[in-house]
């Protein structure tokens, strides 16, 4: 049925009894929900995070006793036998308990296009008998007007205030920071970067057990570690004494897209810097964009839109058939401020649950319907595909309907699979995925024969894994020697720090990297670690050991110079520069391999050296190439064939100069060939340029002008070349033009040498040119005048079978 307001109370304005507590962070709105709460004699409170929900259950119980307290969520009930308050996720609020004081937390997530109709769902519908409680943002103000005429409102401003601190980079935070982040590797290569500078950092995310986040918040809250980097899980309402919020990033996924956060969602974040009347931060890092005045603006004087819109989905469901229910779910909403929600998983699961034969025999009558809606609840906690994840259900919902009851040794099978704790951070964040599906399943009432029993299970199998994922995140984002390392510096202590005869850097008697040529290169076994403040500790050492390495390149002899086939230039076999193309395919430019360390004059120095080389180097494999390009005594067409060339690297495709040919003279062809230049019937070429080094070299500074060549592939031409073969199959993998410059021409399926061909053709065309009524001796290989036998000579000449 679609929600109206005026059908919503039989004579009572819907607003009746309901007061909106709005307002920003910090202004104490979830702690006067408790006082509240505790004042009555009965209630419930709906929160938006079980982690939060986990938080206030424990403040509750420590004042009112275990035995008055009952905790409901997906996966976690505790239950005892007469509570008098309930503490649940919004999700999970008992919906058959009549108590004197409820409260909703959050609401403005009324909004949101994943969970908001579930809070449209209970601002709209749960209420206690004396006193209802909305808590959330001000920006909800005009539609709870709207939608709950008649409720009390009720602004609190912030007891602290909050102040824009622009932007600094990540390992320049400020002491008692939370930088946040919207993805688990973001999170986890920003802790990686603390951990190195200043010792570690506390991780949280929204995915992590409550347990695990608590063990992690306690790090950061008893100080053994100043900063936590984490999601927008600390958006809602976590309590951390985080002075500083930092920016990471801007955008986030929020089921159906990318996007950039808007204002208010900034604000829920940006508002956990301070605590009471202590003021707080917020700024920029990392790859997040500065923010715009106007934003500033609106995160420091807390003014952003008003939500227009909340999502909504009929709650009063029709389970008389599969067909019924479906319509039910899609029926639009009653009120122009609320809008139909966009398909959630649980409406997936069913729609594909509805598309198998055996599920639809089985869900005839309320009671079988209703039960697999029941299933369709079950979470994706292990974000597998959809289809997936509904045969999940599908199999638990055959189990329901044809046994009654999920069979225990099924079950147990699965937990097991989870109950592992060895592994890596995501293995065990995933198999605490699959634990906390199995413990929603023995959270439902009537699925398992022993519910009681495999709760006890599911739940210690997840604390042994939050407690085991709670040691590997320390082991990975803390380090208590880099505290010390820090501290020392900080006060100033020199660390012994050395470099080994092989380039090892060793700083108080840890390895933790290698100097190649003039890069330092951390240990990997150190990366992870505390390699930046041990780098810091070596910089004094490894710039002066930098330096004397630049003045010895400077004087070094030719032959301590190598080019190497992927244009590295390495010295005593260490890297030092890289080639760069440049338009002039002769002159390439060379970019030093090194880092900040190597600057001024010690970088001037080796680079003159490597120039210089490098042209040496040049001139003596490729001399003729030079020779031709400056010759002053080719004019006209021939100076254009020439130049030709040189750009074709010494081997140019006569037909490329067809037009050209016919009218060059013998004067300028006797020019050309005064410098090396062979005129065959396929090819200009250098005969002095085929040599392997020389036509290595061309192909290095051909690859160097190409986009995507095959490296591996061409490097394996290369190899074939400079084994003298005179042909060779080809590499599909390179183009026609990489043999040229190899000086090679695919001919079919192979490749072969152009002065080879060239002679190959000398021994083919008498052969091809013979009549039965030509004079003199037949020559070898002649048949009939159109065609030609294969010779022995011709084979040897290719190296190859006929």
């Amino acid at each position: 049925m679609a929600f109206s307001p005026s059908k919503f109370a039989n004579d009572r304005a819907p607003g009746a009894g309901v007061t909106a507590v709005l307002g920003p962070t910090n202004t104490g709105k979830t702690h006067l929900a408790i006082e509240r709460m505790l004042a009555h004699s009965s209630g419930v409170i709906g929160l938006p995070l079980r982690l939060l929900a986990r938080e206030v259950y424990n403040k509750i119980a420590d004042r009112a006793g275990t035995e008055a307290v009952a905790l409901v969520t997906g996966e976690e009930k505790i239950k005892p036998k007469n509570p008098r308050y309930w503490v649940s996720t919004v999700e999970a609020m008992p919906r058959d308990i009549d108590v004197s004081f409820l409260a909703v937390d959050e609401v403005q997530i009324a909004a949101d296009l994943e969970r908001g109709h579930v809070f449209t769902d209970r601002i709209l519908h749960r209420r206690g008998r004396d006193e209802t409680l909305l808590l959330g943002a001000a920006t909800m103000r005009p539609i709870v007007e709207r939608l709950l005429p008649g409720a009390s409102i009720i602004t609190r401003p912030r007891l602290s205030q909050l102040e824009f601190a622009g932007d600094r980079k990540i390992t320049r935070q400020p002491r008692r920071t939370a930088i946040v982040a919207f993805s688990a590797d973001e999170v986890y290569a920003i802790a990686e970067l603390i951990r190195r500078q200043h010792g570690g950092a506390a991780v949280v995310l929204g995915s992590l057990s409550p347990r695990t986040r608590n063990a992690q918040v306690a790090m950061f809250q008893n100080g053994d570690v100043d900063y936590l980097v984490a999601t927008d899980a600390v958006g809602m309402g976590l309590n951390l004494d985080v002075d500083h919020v930092a920016f990471a990033s801007d955008r986030k996924y929020d089921g159906y897209q990318f996007r950039r956060l808007n204002p208010a969602e900034f604000a829920q974040i940006a508002g956990r810097a301070g605590r009471a009347t202590r003021n707080g931060t917020f700024g920029t890092t990392g790859r997040c964009a500065p923010f715009e005045p106007e934003l500033v603006n609106a995160l420091q004087n807390h003014t952003f839109d008003s939500v227009k819109m909340l999502q909504w989905r009929n709650s009063k469901l029709d389970f008389s058939s599969l067909g019924a229910l479906q319509v039910s779910l899609a029926l639009p909403p009653g009120h122009d401020a609320l809008t139909r929600a966009p398909i959630a998983e649980d409406l997936r699961v069913l729609d594909h649950a509805a598309r198998d034969g055996e599920v639809r025999d089985m869900a005839h009558g309320a009671a079988a319907v209703e039960r697999l809606w029941d299933a369709c609840q079950i979470p994706d906690y292990r974000k597998i595909a959809p289809a997936a994840h509904a045969e999940l259900v599908t199999t638990l919902y055959g189990f329901l309907m044809k046994r009654g009851r999920i069979p225990d040794a099924w079950f147990a099978a699965q937990v097991d699979q989870a109950d592992r704790v060895t592994g890596d951070i995501d293995t065990l964040s995933g198999r605490i995925a699959q634990i906390r599906t199995w413990t929603f399943v023995a959270n439902r009432p009537d699925w398992l024969s022993d519910p009681d029993h495999w709760q006890g299970i599911t739940r210690e199998v997840e604390n042994k894994l939050s407690d085991a994922l709670h040691e590997r995140l320390t082991e990975r984002f803390v380090d208590r020697r880099t505290s010390v390392l820090m501290r020392r510096l900080r006060e100033n202590s020199v660390l012994n720090t050395e470099i080994g005869k092989t380039g090892e850097v060793i700083v108080e008697g840890h390895a933790i990297g290698r100097l190649d040529g003039f890069t330092f290169a951390p240990d990997a076994a150190e990366a992870g670690s505390d390699a930046k403040a041990l780098q810091a500790a070596a910089q004094q050492v490894l710039a002066s050991e930098i330096d004397a390495r630049a003045t010895k390149l400077a004087a070094a002899p030719d032959d301590q110079f190598v080019l190497t086939s992927d244009g590295t230039i390495r010295w005593t076999g260490d890297a030092v520069a890289k080639l760069v193309a440049a338009d002039d395919a002769l002159h390439p430019r060379i970019r030093i391999i090194a880092d900040d360390r190597l600057s001024g004059a010690p970088r001037e120095a080796v680079q003159t050296r490597l120039d210089l080389w490098l042209k040496t180097h040049f001139e003596k494999l490729l001399g003729p190439l030079f020779g031709l390009s400056k010759a002053e005594d080719i004019a006209g067409i021939g100076r254009g064939i020439a130049f030709q060339l040189v750009e074709a690297l010494g081997v140019l495709e006569r037909s490329k100069i067809s037009a050209e040919m016919k009218d060059l003279d013998q004067a300028s062809r006797a020019s050309l060939r005064k410098y090396g230049v062979r005129f065959g019937a396929y090819h200009i070429y250098f005969p002095g340029l085929l040599k392997p080094a020389a036509r290595a070299l061309a192909s290095l500074l051909w690859a160097e002008k190409q986009d995507n060549v095959d490296m591996s592939a061409l490097s394996g031409a290369q190899h074939l070349a400079s084994s003298g073969r005179t042909s060779f199959p080809v590499d599909k993998a390179l183009p026609r033009d990489a043999y040229r410059v190899l000086g090679y021409r695919q001919c079919g399926e192979r490749a072969v040498r152009v002065d080879i061909l060239e002679r190959l053709a000398d021994l083919i065309r008498p052969a091809l040119a013979w009549r039965e009524s030509s004079p003199g001796e037949k020559p070898t290989g002649a048949f009939d005048g159109r065609g030609f036998v294969v010779t022995q000579a011709m084979t040897s000449l290719t190296g190859s079978a006929g």
